[in-house]
């Protein structure tokens, strides 16, 4: 899932800790005793996932000026990583050292929350960012009956398509309003295949699970369901299929697709996209950026929405959130600088920073939000349709991703296994894996 990866990082645990030990070693009571000075000044610690450029300018111009009009609460930045942020987290809140303020994303949450690290926000958020922001976006937070973070940018997954080879073609182009079917998605890929080498599209699936669960959701495929019990169990239905089976059929059946970028991360596909090898790579909204930067002079592209299914072009999200910290003293200090930081200006800056879109309804209406430059309205346009990740709140879900749905569909879509041994694995190991989280 593009360079900013979210995957947690579980072969290094060692690694991790040790490095994590001697940060609380140095930061310790950052959200303790020591926060504040003797003067009663409060510093408050803001973990920012922050990493491109533009998007670290932002968030640390943002810090400096909150700072400038707040002389009795100041805010640190500190600069996290995607790579380690869960294991370095867990660290943190274990030793007692954790940020006041916590940048992540909310498939990282659910463990966080329920173990009690985080701060429920019910009765600390202000209204008017609890209205500003959809339901449907605060639902990716919540888990049981508390909020645990804000979510404030999501990316839908889209088709970065060479636009010359389209045009000249002759194929329909979709957009949001008439996008293609899934149907017709194949056929399209299948009939700019040149056979020479050139493939209709090429699908970076090193990360399968979260690419096919969530653009599932347009086939009416959840995978997960949660009983009268309260337990999720797993059921790999028609809608489930649509997907996983397109992908497959491309690759092994069409050789539409291109079987050796199976393996590949989103920026491993770009020089062979820029090269003439793929018509279309299916990406995050946020890679425009790198290929802004890295696209040869007079290179044609164009944003284009992906396919729709039964329920349309709605598809999963797990938005960047920011959370405080369990532990925090100052947590109504601390939500203030995450109200300050989400206004609906200053969430359009971060927006445009990270190349993603923001939650806020009123930051989503931004003329620089929709314009036609880098695909920027395509994507405002799909903002409505985004749903909370299928997995957002189950229990088990990384070890079920790792060690079930990751080598399962890598084999299915390497032509290694069929639907039915696909759905055996999904289901019944799956499940397996659930019941222990679920006693």
């Amino acid at each position: 899932m593009r360079t900013r990866t979210l995957t947690r990082t579980r072969t290094g645990r060692l690694a991790v800790l040790a490095v994590g030990l001697l940060l609380l070693a140095a930061g310790s009571g950052c959200s303790g005793d020591g926060d504040g000075s003797e003067d009663g000044r409060i510093t408050l610690r803001f973990q920012s996932l922050a990493w491109q450029k533009e998007s670290v300018d932002v968030n640390k111009e943002l810090v400096r000026e909150w700072n400038a009009a707040h002389p009795d609460v100041g805010v640190e930045y500190v600069q996290g990583s995607w790579d380690s942020v869960h294991d370095q987290l867990l660290t943190s809140f274990e030793g007692g050292g954790a940020p006041d303020i916590i940048h992540d994303a909310s498939d990282d949450l659910a463990d966080f929350a329920h173990g009690g690290y985080l701060a429920d926000l019910r009765g600390l958020l202000p209204d008017r960012l609890t209205s500003d922001i959809p339901r449907r976006s605060w639902e990716t937070a919540t888990f049981g009956d508390g909020v645990y973070g804000v979510p404030f940018l999501q990316e839908p997954r889209v088709l970065i398509a060479n636009a010359k080879w389209l045009r000249e073609s002759g194929v329909r182009v979709p957009t949001p309003e008439r996008p293609w079917s899934w149907k017709e998605f194949r056929a399209v890929t299948d009939e700019l295949s040149g056979g020479d080498g050139t493939y209709g599209v090429a699908w970076p699936l090193k990360e399968p699970v979260s690419a096919t669960l969530n653009l599932s959701l347009s086939a009416g495929g959840r995978l997960f369901h949660r009983g009268a019990d309260g337990k999720v169990r797993i059921r790999f239905e028609e809608g489930d299929e649509v997907v996983p089976r397109t992908i497959r059929d491309q690759v092994n059946t069409d050789g539409s697709a291109s079987g050796s970028t199976l393996g590949s991360a989103g920026s491993d596909t770009l020089p062979g996209f820029f090269g003439g090898r793929y018509a279309m790579v299916p990406l995050g909204f946020s890679y425009r950026q790198q290929i802004v930067q890295q696209a040869p002079e007079g290179f044609e592209w164009q944003v284009l929405p992906a396919p729709a299914g039964a329920a349309g072009l709605a598809q999963g999200v797990s938005p960047q959130t920011l959370s405080v910290a369990e532990d925090s003293p100052h947590k109504e200090e601390a939500v203030a600088f995450i109200d300050f930081l989400l206004r609906p200006r200053n969430m359009v800056r971060l927006a445009l920073g990270d190349w993603m879109l923001p939650t806020g309804t009123e930051a989503l209406r931004d003329p620089a939000l929709r314009t036609a430059e880098h695909g920027w309205a395509t994507g405002a346009a799909l903002a409505g349709e985004l749903r909370p990740a299928p997995a957002q709140t189950v229990r088990g879900y990384p070890e079920w991703k790792d060690k079930v749905a990751t080598p399962a569909l890598q084999e299915y879509y390497s032509g290694a296994i069929g639907t039915g041994e696909l759905r055996r694995r999904l289901v019944e190991d799956g499940n397996l894996v659930l019941a222990r989280y679920q006693r």
